[in-house]
């Protein structure tokens, strides 16, 4: 007998990746603590999805599409997004996020190491690229009605969060810098 096809980007058998990424309309701060994150408001939200082999950009109007993207993965994919992201996007749904597949890497990577990582740490030794922009720069973007800007930024950490994916399925680790600077490497099993 012959060996199963491979899965193509196109073929059915292909799983349906989406990687998830969004930012907000406001801060902490200004919705009454962290314990809130569900009055943040989605200012963009974007997603890259493997089976399309596309970006999508919604704002807050889309919203029901966005939550539908996620819906329709065989996997989502993110940094920190069943804690925020989902959270974020629990204040448009009775739908529970944290039922869907889910790889947040960040929860993954703190389980092991005993203490949490930022993106931006893992993409710099991994990559040596940084983030572009902050979550704050984002909430002062939205008030400036500079949503192009949000999209552009959060499309890169989109970008950014498939690129270490990707690299910890094909090499078992990744890189990240601790507080001192070293660089350091952590294992992993996605």
């Amino acid at each position: 007998t012959s060996p199963p096809p491979t899965p193509t980007k196109n073929s059915p058998m292909a799983r349906n990746i989406v990687y998830f990424d969004l930012e907000t309309q406001k801060s902490a701060d200004e919705v009454g603590g962290w314990d809130k994150i569900n009055r943040m408001g989605l200012s963009v939200g974007v997603t890259y999805s493997t089976a399309r082999g596309e970006y999508r950009i919604y704002g807050e109007k889309q919203v029901d599409d966005l939550i539908k993207d996620l819906q329709r993965a065989d996997l989502v994919v993110g940094f920190n997004h069943l804690r925020f992201d989902y959270e974020v996007l629990h204040g448009y749904t009775s739908f529970d996020l944290t039922q869907l597949p889910t790889l947040d890497m960040l929860v993954v990577l703190s389980e092991t190491l005993g203490h949490r990582l930022s993106l931006d740490s893992i993409a710099t030794a991994t990559f040596g690229v940084e983030k572009t922009a902050e979550g704050l720069q984002a909430i002062e973007w939205f008030k400036q009605g500079k949503l192009v800007e949000i999209a552009e930024y959060c499309c890169y950490d989109v970008k950014i969060t498939k690129l270490v994916h990707e690299y910890g399925q094909q090499h078992k680790q990744l890189h990240y810098h601790n507080k001192f600077g070293k660089k350091l490497t952590v294992p992993v099993k996605w």
